[in-house]
């Protein structure tokens, strides 16, 4: 009950006039938030190209391995085609008729060419595997670049942090300490303005007879009654909150 007390002790100016200074407290809570908050996007960023480096080299020394066994089976096949090859033409030299020697040399024939093919696989994976090293060692200078101005982000990021801590939290002390001298139905809708507002104002003060938020002209009699500081008007475009320039401390022109 204390605290409805002294709002109802409260004049609409002493409001309008706490309310101000509330605006003025969160923009500047604001723009330390917008300092900070764009380095964390740029490190997080970061952090994620270097992970997709590290997921490439990944795979491309699994596509490496996956050539070599190829290789090694590649050489398997001609080892094995060779032997045959000369088990065959031993086996040449003892044919009783023609139709073995045909078999036979087909055979070798067959095994030959099956030499050949292998051979020419592995020239295409020994090339495969050189491109795939030529690849994996660009990526891991493009990783260690990349690793190298994370650190500088992060390094930035984590002073930002340790030179705004106490100014942000000084900040919202005070403006806990404002919220209960406005009353709630005022503090309530100037919150979901700012929540609403592209740049974070829920009140703003007259400027060149003009909304200072939307920029919309206001009449010369709603001028006026802002003045008058009597009640809280708001702008019938933007719906934020209006005080005439000298409650904000500007002199008007």
């Amino acid at each position: 009950m204390a605290t409805n007390k002294s709002e109802q002790s409260l004049t609409v100016e002493q409001r309008l006039s706490n309310l101000y200074q509330l605006q003025t407290i969160l923009t500047e809570i604001d723009r330390i938030r917008t300092i900070r908050g764009e380095l964390p996007l740029e490190v997080k960023d970061l952090e994620d190209s270097v992970e997709g480096l590290k997921t490439r080299i990944a795979n491309f020394k699994a596509e490496v391995d996956e050539l070599r066994k190829a290789t090694a089976a590649e050489n398997a096949t001609i080892a094995e085609a060779k032997s045959k090859i000369e088990r065959y033409k031993t086996q040449l030299d003892s044919v009783r008729n023609n139709k073995e020697y045909d078999i036979l040399s087909k055979e070798i024939e067959y095994q030959s060419l099956e030499v050949e093919l292998a051979e020419k696989h592995l020239g295409e994976y020994a090339r495969a595997i050189d491109t795939k090293k030529a690849e994996i060692k660009a990526t891991e200078e493009m990783m260690a670049d990349s690793r190298h101005v994370l650190a500088e982000k992060q390094a930035e990021l984590e002073e930002i942090i340790n030179e705004t801590r106490q100014d942000e939290e000084e900040l919202r002390d005070k403006a806990k300490k404002l919220e209960p001298k406005i009353d709630e139905r005022t503090l309530a809708a100037f919150k979901r303005i700012r929540k609403n507002a592209r740049n974070g104002l829920g009140v703003v003060y007259i400027q060149r007879n003009a909304c200072g938020g939307c920029f919309n002209r206001i009449p010369p009699q709603k001028q006026m009654e802002i003045r008058m500081r009597k009640k809280i008007i708001v702008c019938e475009y933007c719906g934020r909150i209006l005080i005439d320039p000298s409650l904000a401390g500007v002199e008007e022109n």
